[in-house]
């Protein structure tokens, strides 16, 4: 049971108490002293008046939406038992017989919660100066766990996530015109691979790092590879040569096609995650017409794209690819379907 809670997100802790603090508290009618209340359910009381806050100014959501009020449920008293401002009121009484009744709290999937903070880390890596996405970043991580996550600065010694490990030794070969074995775990599609790269140029995206690598296939082609999923890289003592026009086959390595889509507002974040730009053509309050600009393989990062924005979303332009999502969606049913044998 302990590793039970332990795993449970720390919001959907918070909310569960409160039941048990509406039980305590109708067994007082003339209300309890905040730090006493705190102290019967083992809590900070700064703690447990934020709870309170959160549910005493939340959105009741549409039964009461047609012009009625919000029923009273909690009142915050001064020492002598007078209206006080809830954010240093002393005292909390309950004011309804039936609290459990206003105690309807929709939450946010702890699922959906992981994908949004992985996100929000992703431009973070790359925008490291914008303060607004770090204290976001920061709240989702006391959302979740209860408090901060520590993660040591690398310059400080500290340890390196594990996104970003591959990061110097690529680094080292390639200023070193070194050749690289990497183990790869590949993004369009199922397995993991060996190979021996030649590592040209590193880029800091919205996805993360990513290494533009050689040699040239036969058609004088690169490869990317996204450094989040490289588990294994190795610096070789053989060393390359860059090949001639290597400007030109880097430009093209990044060319992008662009794509209308529509998406609801939601899942704007997939497109900062999918796209190399995306600009707005129109919104409205439902949804977002964005212009996203994709390196290829271009179906599939429309598809994924889709995938990852729900049901709603769909392709402006061009038409063919609107079908991108369900294709993606097949072959993850398929692939996941024959390895647990359904």
């Amino acid at each position: 049971m302990a590793a039970q809670a332990a795993q449970t997100p720390r919001y959907v802790q918070r909310i569960a108490r409160l039941p048990r603090v509406f039980e305590r508290l109708a067994a007082h009618p003339d209300g309890l002293p905040l730090a006493a209340l705190a102290a019967d359910l083992d809590v900070e009381a700064s703690e447990l008046r934020e709870d309170l806050l959160a549910f005493y100014t939340a959105d009741v959501g549409a039964d009461w939406l047609l012009g009625l009020t919000r029923p009273e449920v909690l009142e915050f008293l001064g020492p002598e038992g007078d209206a006080a401002d809830p954010t240093s009121a002393e005292v909390v009484r309950m004011v309804t017989e039936k609290p459990l009744s206003e105690l309807g709290v929709e939450y946010v999937d702890a699922a959906e919660l992981a994908l949004i903070y992985t996100a929000a880390n992703a431009i973070l890596d790359i925008e490291p100066d914008d303060a607004d996405l770090a204290g976001a970043v920061e709240v989702l991580e006391e959302t979740v766990f209860g408090r901060a996550v520590d993660v040591p600065a690398e310059e400080s010694g500290g340890p390196t996530p594990a996104w970003n490990r591959p990061l110097q030794p690529l680094q080292e070969a390639q200023r070193l015109r070194r050749v690289a074995r990497i183990t790869y775990s590949r993004a369009w599609e199922q397995g993991v691979s060996s190979r021996v790269i030649h590592p040209y140029r590193l880029v800091q995206t919205r996805r993360g790092w990513e290494v533009d690598a050689g040699p040239p296939d036969s058609a004088g082609a690169l490869r990317t590879f996204l450094l989040s999923n490289i588990r294994d890289v190795e610096v070789l003592e053989d060393t390359f040569e860059l090949p001639g026009d290597l400007a030109g086959r880097l430009e093209a390595q990044r060319a992008t096609e662009t794509v209308r889509v529509c998406l609801p507002h939601a899942a704007r974040w997939a497109a900062d995650m999918y796209a190399e730009r995306a600009t707005v053509v129109q919104d409205d309050e439902e949804s977002v017409v964005l212009d996203v600009d994709l390196l290829p393989p271009l179906e599939r990062r429309v598809g994924m794209l889709l995938l990852a924005s729900g049901p709603d979303a769909f392709v402006v332009d061009p038409p063919h690819l609107d079908t991108a999502g369900a294709v993606v969606a097949e072959e993850l049913l398929v692939h996941h379907s024959a390895r647990t044998g359904l």
